[in-house]
């Protein structure tokens, strides 16, 4: 049993692998209260008046406490990640963290624009953790350019996977968990959809492509696949 689990991590792609190792170290640590919570969570007042910068970071890696609804993004994350690290960014590992890092700086941004809003900055002052929102953004794109392959739900029905995030949107307020991290992960998530699948094939125009610095740290990668904007829509997959 362990030589498997060890074969399946270690044929993880090297993001999706660094990324859910993190996520369950940070997470692991807090819960024996090795690492403090407080010490990473997202703060503005603290990122800026005391250099905190790390919590930029950090509020990415910690799922609260491992409890169910840790396991499942941990599965989400595993499975997901996994997926579009492994076929639509095959060979550009460059461009997938890019993918990641845009996502993480949206989200941020909509939490710290919306702490300024009055009538709602309660509502975003809560959200400290963006974890489960990142995960979520990876389940959204990962649905936009899947949209036809088909799922079951806990062998409760069937759907196709343009409607998985709103299916488990519909999960989390069922178990009641708050909705507002995966509507921040789907918002983030429509963006990047947007910016890279649709407007390029609108404007022939490439506003998110990936900065030559962030490519250099990666290396030279000699796979070449076709991106989702050149690619016309199959018909349905049969189950």
């Amino acid at each position: 049993m362990a030589q498997v689990v060890e074969e399946w991590y270690k044929q993880m792609p090297v993001i999706t692998r660094s990324y859910l190792t993190a996520a369950v170290l940070t997470t692991v640590g807090c819960s024996l209260e090795i690492i403090s919570p407080y010490n990473l969570y997202l703060n503005p007042r603290l990122v800026v008046n005391q250099f905190q910068i790390w919590r930029l970071i950090t509020n990415f890696l910690y799922f609260r406490k491992m409890d169910l609804d840790f396991l499942f993004h941990m599965f989400f994350l595993a499975r997901y990640c996994k997926l579009l690290e492994e076929n639509s960014f095959r060979g550009r590992t460059a461009d997938f963290f890019y993918m990641l890092l845009f996502g993480a700086t949206v989200l941020t941004s909509i939490v710290l624009v919306g702490g300024m809003i009055p009538y709602v900055s309660e509502s975003f002052a809560k959200i400290i953790f963006l974890s489960n929102s990142l995960t979520f953004m990876m389940v959204y794109v990962w649905s936009k350019r899947n949209p036809f392959i088909h799922m079951s739900f806990l062998g409760l029905f069937t759907f196709t996977a343009a409607y998985l995030p709103w299916v488990l949107l519909g999960f989390s307020v069922l178990v009641g968990a708050s909705a507002w991290a995966d509507l921040l992960g789907m918002v983030a998530g429509h963006a990047y959809y947007f910016l890279e699948d649709v407007y390029p094939r609108m404007s022939g125009r490439r506003p998110l492509k990936t900065p030559s610095f962030i490519k250099s740290l990666f290396g030279n990668e000699n796979v070449v696949v076709a991106r989702a904007g050149d690619v016309r829509f199959a018909g349905p997959q049969v189950d």
